[in-house]
């Protein structure tokens, strides 16, 4: 069997933020895509004040739910 490999990039974050703050990532991407009119850096800070997650862990969850949305356009 093939070593698994390592969980890289903003997905690395994932089990952390599922086991801080409660809820599965599936949560908080579909919060995300809710948020279409807002930037990058205004979904990070909605999160962070509306459901208190840290910088990191709201960065992380943008970033990979922007890029997966940028890859379903192209």
């Amino acid at each position: 069997m093939p070593a698994e490999e390592k969980v890289k990039g903003p997905a690395s974050y994932f089990p952390s933020i599922e086991k801080q703050y409660g809820q599965p990532i599936s949560h908080w991407l579909t919060l995300v895509g809710e948020r279409k009119e807002m930037k990058h850096m205004e979904i990070v800070a909605w999160l962070k004040s509306e459901h208190g997650l840290g910088h990191g862990h709201a960065n992380a969850i943008v970033a990979h739910a922007l890029a997966s949305r940028a890859q379903t356009k192209a």
